[in-house]
């Protein structure tokens, strides 16, 4: 008898769907929180020629040797501390799953928050508990508390700056949480760049924190690039899980290349965080619009009508990403990333003409 994929495929993955990735052509697009600036062109001009004289006919440095000494020197990695290098944070989240899913085993989160988690929580066979923030979107130290206590998870992510809502933790009850944390507590810094707070430097003086980073959204999301700093205890379990050759040759070379031109990719950070400032008031004087503050490149807002909103902003040729009904606490909102000055005008102008 011929195999049925409703016998064999697992229920929960059947009940899902797929994550989806809207077309944008033609459009501007504010939905993905890209750098909207490309590499500047000398740096081009190098990678061009890096690229041409890269043998991909050979498997890539499987330690990647020279791209992590990079990672080290440019986001201030202690050296007592591993690294372990995913394609993009989407596969070191999966890598830090499957070492720690014990049967049983429950990953915990906040919520709203980056559904990633959550996502590859149910790939991994995980139990995912997420604890809803307080109001303001600030973490709620009290429900935290008890969610660990009851829980014990094996794993807690915490974004940092948080996706959707922008904003940073508090200090205290993160380290609250750190301190009752039976198992690893991973914080997603992949907001960095704009945020200018970070964990990274407290690596070591707690035993259960690791911090992972992406370079995609300092202008390098094509790259596919994500790792994970902390200490060997725990990353080299890590390590055993990631797959051969997981960073690709063209990632490693290109990646080592263009940090090496780290400041220009801060020079645009810098840029955006200026927009994102200017956006933020724009949204703020604007009736009918309610921006929360962000440190992050993109900025969440409240409408009346956010599904209306959206849909008004697609048909004006700007795509955003409409987050309505992802959470109760997101009812009516939407995230707009911080785009070039033009791309912002547009989007602002897209979006009088919508609510007005």
């Amino acid at each position: 008898m011929a195999g049925k994929p409703d016998r064999t495929i697992r229920d929960e993955i059947r009940a899902l769907t797929a994550y989806h990735v809207p077309d944008a052509s033609g459009m501007v697009k504010l939905d993905a929180m890209e750098n909207p600036y490309g590499l500047p062109e000398d740096v081009r001009g190098e990678l061009a020629a890096l690229v041409g004289h890269t043998a991909v006919n050979r498997y890539p440095d499987a330690a990647a040797g020279p791209l992590k000494a990079r990672l080290r020197s440019v986001l201030g990695i202690p050296q007592d501390m591993q690294v372990v290098l995913g394609n993009g944070s989407d596969e070191i989240i999966q890598m830090l799953m499957l070492a720690t899913a014990r049967p049983g085993a429950v990953v915990l989160g906040v919520e709203p928050s980056f559904v990633m988690f959550k996502l590859i929580a149910l790939f991994c066979g995980m139990r995912y508990v997420g604890v809803p923030l307080a109001p303001g979107f600030s973490l709620d130290e009290r429900a935290m508390t008890e969610a660990i206590q009851t829980h014990a998870p094996a794993l807690i992510f915490i974004a940092y700056p948080n996706n959707p809502t922008g904003n940073l933790f508090d200090a205290r009850a993160i380290a609250r949480v750190l301190e009752l944390a039976p198992g690893a507590v991973v914080i997603d810094e992949a907001y960095h760049a704009f945020a200018g707070r970070t964990y990274m430097d407290r690596l070591g003086a707690c035993d259960n924190l690791l911090v992972m980073r992406t370079l995609s959204k300092s202008g390098l999301a094509g790259l596919r690039l994500g790792l994970i700093a902390g200490p060997a205890a725990w990353l080299d379990h890590v390590e055993k899980v990631r797959l051969p050759y997981n960073v690709g040759v063209l990632t490693q070379l290109v990646a080592e290349k263009a940090l090496r031109h780290h400041d220009r990719l801060a020079e645009q950070a810098a840029t955006i965080k200026a927009e994102r400032g200017r956006v933020w008031h724009e949204l703020q004087q604007m009736p009918g619009a309610t921006p929360f503050p962000s440190d992050a490149n993109f900025i969440l807002f409240r409408v009346t009508a956010a599904d209306a909103v959206f849909n008004g902003l697609k048909q004006r040729g700007v795509l955003i990403k409409n987050v309505h009904g992802a959470h109760p606490a997101l009812e009516n909102c939407l995230r707009v990333t911080v785009g070039t000055p033009d791309e912002n005008d547009r989007f602002l102008a897209a979006l009088r003409a919508t609510v007005e």
